[in-house]
């Protein structure tokens, strides 16, 4: 067997053991598959990551029973690179029932949307119910449609997960475009007040609501000061809904990822590496070096989190912002 043939056959191993679908990306030694249906490219990552889920994805589950049959909202979850379907599928393997949402003018290639693709597998899957729901969470109206879209599909919202986000711009605050650093907070702050502005009234007692920070939301990151403002503002956010809906047994965490192998910060490696003039693989290098446990990490690292804090095993834990960043930040 030639080194590709094996490569293209561990990767399958280890997509029927992880919870990644395809479409994820995954890592290997002078590069990553990234799967889209049958079809097979090479770009750069590393390979202590995809080790690292050989070694623990293997039988490994943490299943919630007190999930089962309850449904959860995800944004920014109509692609099967990123945390949002992760965290829908680590979700899904508790049984629960998942409505994705995420812009209706993501491209696709084939006549079939991604976000129709997603629920496809997550019913194939794990048997649970699905819904798609297109939703800009700029917009008033769009979220008024995604509240009567899931109250047709549920009486009742167990969690809501926040998780749609975006960084447009790079620049010094002196030379930021204030229009696109406008739309940053849009995006990550002003979109999840109010999807859960409008998502409260289907919560119940122990319900749960999960915003998805970010490390810079704690330690701001160059260039970067409407993303780190608006993450931020996100965990502010979050412990505000802690305090005032405790009293109706409605619980509210943030997470604040690190360094995660999504398409948004494959990104920001390409420009730091343009900037710098240097390569993609020697900024993810750099950026490993920074991060204790020694790899960048996998949303899948991020899901298994959020399955935590929307169980009842996270029951007594409110109005916190979780580090997932392999020791990369550890203050609170």
């Amino acid at each position: 067997m030639d080194g590709f043939q094996e490569l293209h056959g561990r990767a399958r191993v280890f997509l029927e053991r992880s919870t990644l679908w395809c479409g994820s990306i995954i890592l290997m030694n002078q590069g990553a598959l990234k799967w889209m249906g049958d079809h097979l490219t090479i770009s750069y990552t590393d390979k202590r990551s995809i080790d690292h889920f050989f070694k623990t994805s293997r039988g490994y589950r943490v299943m919630y029973n007190d999930l089962e049959k309850k449904s959860a909202f995800i944004t920014g979850a109509g692609l099967p690179t990123g945390i949002g379907f992760a965290i829908a599928r680590s979700l899904a393997e508790s049984g629960m029932d998942i409505i994705l949402a995420d812009l209706p003018d993501l491209p696709y290639q084939d006549q079939k949307r991604p976000i129709d693709q997603c629920c496809a597998i997550l019913e194939k899957d794990f048997g649970v119910r699905t819904l798609a729901v297109d939703l800009d969470i700029t917009s008033a109206e769009n979220i008024r449609h995604a509240v009567e879209a899931v109250k047709s599909f549920t009486p009742t919202l167990h969690a809501l997960i926040n998780n749609a986000g975006t960084n447009m711009g790079a620049a010094l605050i002196g030379d930021y475009d204030p229009e696109l650093w406008e739309k940053v907070l849009g995006v990550n702050l002003l979109g999840p007040f109010r999807l859960v502005n409008a998502m409260l009234p289907l919560m119940q007692k122990g319900s749960s609501i999960v915003n998805l920070a970010s490390r810079a939301g704690k330690r701001p990151l160059p260039t970067c000061s409407a993303y780190s403002t608006s993450k931020a503002g996100l965990i502010m956010l979050t412990k505000c809904i802690a305090v005032e809906y405790a009293p109706r047994g409605i619980r509210a965490n943030a997470i604040c990822p690190g360094q995660i192998l999504t398409e948004m910060n494959l990104r920001r490696y390409d420009r730091d590496a343009a900037t710098q003039k240097t390569t993609r693989e020697d900024v993810m290098n750099r950026a490993i070096q920074t991060v204790p446990l020694g790899r960048i990490g996998l949303p899948d690292d991020v899901a298994r989190v959020v399955a935590f804090l929307v169980s009842e095993a996270s029951g007594y834990m409110t109005g916190q912002a979780l580090n997932v960043t392999g020791g990369q930040l550890m203050e609170l």
